[in-house]
């Protein structure tokens, strides 16, 4: 009983400071023309409850798709609409169409932050809760641990609050770990409908579920499971996308819509390979427009690729979660049209490992909050940033020991460094170097958030502290992707020794 009330305390800690951060920061509050995100989620309410479905994503005299025209799955536009429907019983002017654009009020924010808030508990936080619940292995205290530390996560907070796909996903890791592949396999696929992003993480559920088939046997129980899975799949998404299959015209529309590949390679400051390498070489100007979208598949279907093979051959919970990381940061640095946000994709299944690998997991959601500070000084979020990476970063220090956690065992780079050592017998220095870069990580992450909100940049340069964020940050993530995958392809070399051990 006491690990409950502990549970209850930790769960209680981190939705006041998740609350109390929400309720003081809106995107683009007082801002015309466009108002930011918070008039975004107000706009979809309007458009969704005042015109009928077959005009939700189509451009009109009603529904300019200029300022705020949806670009997410039906999932979302549903929401929309059930939001805009209570919104009425309270105040109709909140979404009357036209008149209610640019809309503030304190009422008004207090009832799109409660929508957030009720979303979070009935999805994303009972699925931390109990995904937290089921780590084995580990003791009560570090199960508390890890679900405050989740919760404590500054870009959950800070950028765009509330992340209603993000539950749905956590509710499909949880069941295709724990052998519910159906119910899991519908909860990823309402999280694919509900944002499109959630792409980013459905190589993993695929062949986690194939190489769970084929592991069953495809003449037997594989098959029986196969075509359950493909079923469940198709049904979801028919029951979702129902209304939009009417006519061909309205599917193409809102397929255009979810995929605007005209919008171009990568946006804004985004701490991506595209971004960073666009210093050096403007490859949006210099490349036309379909040689692009080949090249951003190419690299970011190669550098996935081993991780998706060894999941589908030796399929494990374990590696099923870091290849989520994996392979969320290969799209997240080699992709097409990628924005500073996804990085959020990327930092929910390293929370997951964060009881496995505290140090770097810790490190890693750092940089991930780090590599969105132009963002968060757009929306005005300095103090709120450094109040919130402090109260993490602390949590997770205290919680899980991070500094003594980073030997070549926790690290869980044992194997790789034995497998080194076989060539170069000096190879014993990793630990440390790790360490050691780590230090310098902070520093350099410490120095510019000053000189960015200290400085001046020159006038011939205006962007340059924007760049170099982008450019540290993105040599952070390539890094990471290097450790993480080491650890993905070394796995199975050390689960087959483990077998001949046992």
């Amino acid at each position: 009983m006491e690990k409950w009330y502990l549970m209850t305390a930790a769960v209680l800690l981190g939705l006041t400071v998740r609350w109390t951060v929400s309720l003081n920061s809106y995107s683009g509050a007082g801002k015309p023309p466009m108002f930011g995100d918070y008039e975004a989620q107000r706009h979809w309410q309007e458009i969704t409850f005042n015109l009928p479905i077959k005009q939700w994503y189509f451009n009109s005299s009603d529904n300019n798709l200029q300022y705020w025209g949806l670009d997410y799955p039906p999932l979302t536009a549903y929401h929309s609409f059930l939001c805009a429907y209570v919104a009425k019983f309270i105040n109709p002017d909140w979404i009357a169409l036209h008149t209610s654009r640019g809309y503030e009020s304190q009422a008004h924010k207090l009832f799109m932050r409660a929508t957030v808030l009720i979303a979070d508990l009935l999805i994303y936080i009972p699925a931390v809760v109990l995904y937290c619940c089921c780590l084995k292995e580990i003791s009560t205290k570090k199960k508390i641990a890890s679900a405050l530390c989740i919760l404590l996560y500054p870009g959950l907070i800070l950028i765009d609050y509330g992340h209603f796909h993000l539950g749905f996903a956590l509710w499909g890791v949880l069941g295709v770990s724990y052998d519910w592949d159906l119910l899991g396999s519908l909860a990823f696929c309402l999280a694919i409908n509900y944002k499109q992003m959630e792409l980013y993480h459905s190589l993993p559920f695929f062949c986690f579920l194939l190489g769970k088939c084929f592991k069953k046997g495809l003449k037997g129980k594989g098959l029986v499971l196969l075509i359950k899975l493909t079923c469940t799949v198709v049904a979801s998404f028919v029951l979702c996308w129902l209304p939009f299959f009417t006519e061909r015209e309205q599917t193409l529309q809102v397929l255009r819509r979810l995929f605007p590949v005209d919008r171009g390679l990568f946006e804004d400051k985004v701490a991506n390979i595209w971004c960073s390498f666009s210093v050096f070489l403007k490859i949006r100007d210099i490349l036309p427009h379909h040689i692009q979208i080949m090249i951003s598949f190419c690299f970011t279907f190669l550098s996935l690729l081993p991780a998706c093979i060894k999941l589908t051959l030796h399929p494990s919970p374990k590696g099923f979660r870091f290849t989520l990381v994996s392979c969320a940061l290969s799209f997240f640095l080699f992709s097409f049209q990628v924005h500073e946000k996804s990085i959020l994709l990327v930092s929910l299944p390293v929370c997951l490992v964060l009881s496995e690998i505290p140090f770097m997991s810790t490190w890693f959601l750092l940089v991930s909050t780090f590599s969105m500070l132009p963002l968060l000084l757009k929306d005005e979020l300095l103090m709120p940033s450094v109040v919130t990476v402090m109260a993490f970063f602390i949590a997770c220090a205290t919680s899980f020991s991070i500094f003594e956690k980073t030997s070549e065992e926790e690290l869980q780079l044992k194997c790789f460094s034995t497998s080194v050592r076989k060539y170069f017998t000096c190879f014993t220095f990793l630990p440390k170097i790790i360490q050691h870069l780590f230090l310098m990580s902070v520093i350099t992450m410490i120095l510019l958030t000053m000189m960015t909100v200290t400085l001046d940049p020159p006038q011939k340069l205006p962007d340059l502290f924007s760049v170099l964020v982008c450019f540290v940050s993105c040599l952070h993530f390539l890094f990471f992707l290097v450790y993480f995958n080491i650890i993905i392809m070394w796995d199975s070399k050390n689960g087959r020794s483990q077998k001949k051990i046992n």
